[in-house]
């Protein structure tokens, strides 16, 4: 989407000054409208300008949350949800301003069943934190979008990251939310039950909403048991499309591998040397291979085949726990990585997603328009999920610059469309990618706009995201 396309939406002046008194009194220290916080609750890690909330309430109950929405309701504010604030296309900006809702406070792990493979957490504990809490346990929670964001965050934009290939998304780990609607109402919308036939798929219509439709005040999430063995390693490939190639082959020869990432060569000279890591500056794919000694040995050696018969000069791989989880950080520290490769700069993340198919195809077409285009843009990508982020270096001060940019992420938007994929497997719509999702989709966001308006029908509820109305 243009800059000139994302403009602050109108007011209700009168409905904000009567809500800021109201929630000064009712939350007292728990409630501000400083703008150095106001500010931090509008950034955003894009190139879009922060469009600040009028005030900030930092809930620490659903009760807390729920009075919250009914004042905002009561006098047609707009509700704008915060987690950890690391969404990358403009999801908490303020277009008409209202309230942020702050729910990093409620960060507890509410109970564990570890004989269901299940908790219920508070929206605002990270996944770090969940891990950390787990670790007596034997289990763990495996969606893993590198950043430590919040689990509620991660429900409302669909996360997925490093895992999916073989855990999924949240989509798929999400078993029950309690969510408050735009009305006040709080609602849970299933039972812990692995599976049910009953009625519409509520939890599955909030997750990925992106704060559109309610606030989410809790979760019951799937877990998993900690595996015996994880080996891990890192491949080098001669050309990008021979490690694409093997993403495909791995994927379809159904090696259950657990993590396969894509980086090229552009983004393993950056990880190389923020990461002081001895490796060939080539294309390679990181990969990680969960369950038995036995089996993760057969799965890498399996996997070492297939990158051998594609020209890799050998694929280094390790079961020792120190040497894995540095590969990983060095995996994760990608963004910093890129940003030491123009000092100044300011690294734009964007992401598409297509079937595996045509990965190969549709990276090799980025990469060529990268250089058409004069820009400096590593791509890493999850790649048994078909899906690649491009991070752009840019001035974000310079218009030109950011010219160059837009267009250039319309063109991968079309580009992987054109390919049978989608506009993004990970990052979610807020409001950069507005016009894109109307391209993937057409009419079928009259029946979004339409579910939109059934439950949010003062549009108060992050207003100016995903959806225009």
């Amino acid at each position: 989407m243009a800059l000139s396309d994302i403009k602050p939406a109108e007011r209700n002046e009168s409905g904000i000054a009567l809500a800021v008194q109201i929630l000064k009194q009712r939350f007292g220290d728990n409630f501000s409208t400083g703008e150095a916080l106001r500010r931090q609750h509008a950034h955003s890690t894009t190139y879009i300008p922060a469009q600040l909330p009028d005030g900030v309430v930092f809930a620490e109950s659903a009760d807390d949350v729920q009075q919250a929405v009914q004042i905002c309701a009561d006098n047609k504010v707009p509700i704008v949800p915060f987690g950890t604030g690391t969404s990358l296309e403009g999801h908490v900006n303020a277009p008409a301003g209202g309230i942020s809702i702050d729910v990093s406070r409620m960060n507890r792990v509410i109970e564990v069943h570890a004989e269901d493979l299940d908790c219920t957490v508070e929206p605002g504990i990270t996944r770090k934190q969940l891990n950390e809490y787990l670790r007596d346990t034997g289990l763990f929670f495996p969606i893993d979008p590198g950043a430590d964001a919040s689990l509620g965050g991660m429900a409302a934009t669909r996360a997925s990251g490093t895992n999916a290939v073989r855990y999924g998304t949240m989509r798929d780990n999400v078993i029950s939310l309690d969510v408050v609607l735009p009305n006040g109402r709080k609602i849970t919308t299933a039972k812990r039950a692995r599976k049910s036939s009953a009625g519409y798929d509520l939890t599955r219509l909030i997750v990925g909403s992106e704060g559109t439709l309610g606030v989410i005040t809790s979760l019951t999430l799937r877990l998993q048991g900690i595996p015996q063995a994880i080996s891990a390693g890192v491949c080098p490939f001669p050309t990008l499309d021979a490690a694409a190639n093997a993403v495909i082959m791995t994927i379809q020869m159904g090696i259950p591998v657990a993590r396969i990432e894509l980086v090229n060569e552009l983004q393993m000279k950056a990880i190389v040397e923020y990461s002081k890591l001895d490796l060939p500056i080539s294309p390679c794919l990181f990969v990680e291979f969960h369950g038995s000694d036995a089996g993760v040995k057969e799965q890498a050696e399996t996997f070492g085949e297939i990158a051998a018969e594609l020209g890799s000069s050998g694929f280094i791989w390790s079961t020792r726990e120190e040497e894995r989880l540095k590969l990983w950080q060095a995996r994760h520290d990608a963004y910093w990585a890129c940003i030491a490769l123009r000092p100044g700069a300011k690294a734009v993340a964007t992401d598409v997603c297509v079937p595996i198919s045509r990965l190969a195809d549709c990276i090799a077409e980025t990469e060529v328009d990268i250089e058409e285009a004069g820009l400096v843009a590593p791509i890493v990508g999850h790649a048994g999920d078909g899906n690649f982020h491009v991070s752009v270096l840019v001035d974000d001060t310079n218009p030109k610059e950011i010219e160059a940019l837009e267009n250039f992420v319309e063109r991968l938007n079309t580009r992987a469309l054109a390919m049978g994929g989608t506009c993004t497997g990970e990052h979610g719509i807020g409001q950069g990618k507005m016009k894109f999702l109307e391209m993937e989709l057409g009419g079928a966001l009259d029946v979004m706009r339409a579910v939109k308006r059934a439950i949010d029908p003062d549009n108060i509820m992050n207003p100016g995201k995903i959806v225009r109305l």
